[in-house]
């Protein structure tokens, strides 16, 4: 090697590092790591759903510490300041920060949904699981069947919206528009039996990949069709509103054909 190359070769940043910065990092780091893997490694069966939102929990609960070090070690690292670390330190606050404001978020507008993971359109005769049964009994910690009255009331109280739907279609079209709206959300059909009018499918959700479990009831009704609907997750006692969430979405996609009420 000649020495022109020895000269051009970068010299060490004779600034120093402080621990606070390292500490900072290395917090977030871990915390950024908590979350990460809580859910994709509950998706893929590498730990149990309980493990996933343990992770989850203490990496949100890390989150705050980390934020608060990282910019304690920004402020001190600051340009003028003769020491590394600012940008990194910054950006570890602002990232952190910005997913423990997403999780706080999402917690606390669950907040308000009531403890049930069973919401459907009919609460006197909801829509039935048949095709599923087999997979709920294998791996549902909730009841299988409808949890009656108590669980009605609840629904009705924080979700009055949620109601059938009347299409201005024949059953068998109306069965039709109702298969591809369940298709179009995404859903594994699971099911789909013309002859009863019965569509039964399975959702996941987004982060944990939670199976929850949707059937469909298409009725005659006065020359019309009548929609019902039923999501219920399961595991879980609460579902922080997505069952509703996802009931109310589907019945979006079939206002289009729903009847004028005269």
């Amino acid at each position: 090697m000649t020495d022109s190359a020895y000269d051009a070769a970068p010299s060490p940043d004779p600034r120093p590092f402080p621990v606070l910065a390292k500490v900072g990092l290395a917090l977030a780091a871990v915390a950024g790591l908590l979350l990460l893997v809580s859910g994709p490694g509950t998706r893929a069966g590498v730990w149990s759903f309980i493990t996933g939102l343990t992770l989850f929990k203490y990496g949100a609960y890390l989150a705050v510490p980390a934020a608060v070090v990282c910019l304690a070690a920004a402020l001190v690292t600051r340009p003028g300041t003769g020491r590394r670390g600012f940008v990194p330190s910054l950006a570890a606050a602002l990232a952190i920060g910005a997913a423990f404001a997403f999780v706080f978020v999402r917690v606390s507008s669950a907040r308000g949904a009531p403890p049930i993971h069973d919401i459907t359109t009919d609460t006197k005769n909801p829509p039935a699981f048949v095709a599923v049964l087999p997979a709920r009994r294998e791996t549902a910690l909730n009841p299988l069947g409808y949890e009656g009255d108590s669980v009605a009331a609840l629904q009705v109280k924080a979700f009055p919206d949620v109601k059938p739907v009347m299409l201005a279609l024949s059953p068998d079209s109306a069965f039709a528009v109702a298969l591809g709206a369940a298709k179009a959300m995404g859903w594994e059909v699971v099911d789909a039996n013309r002859g009863e009018g019965r569509i039964e499918a399975t959702d996941r959700t987004f982060w944990f990949g939670f199976a929850d479990d949707v059937v469909i009831r298409v009725m005659p009704a006065s020359g019309i069709s009548r929609v019902d609907v039923r999501s219920e997750s399961r595991v879980g006692r609460g579902d922080a509103g997505t069952n509703a969430a996802r009931v109310r979405a589907y019945l979006a996609r079939l206002k289009p054909y729903a009847a004028v009420a005269g």
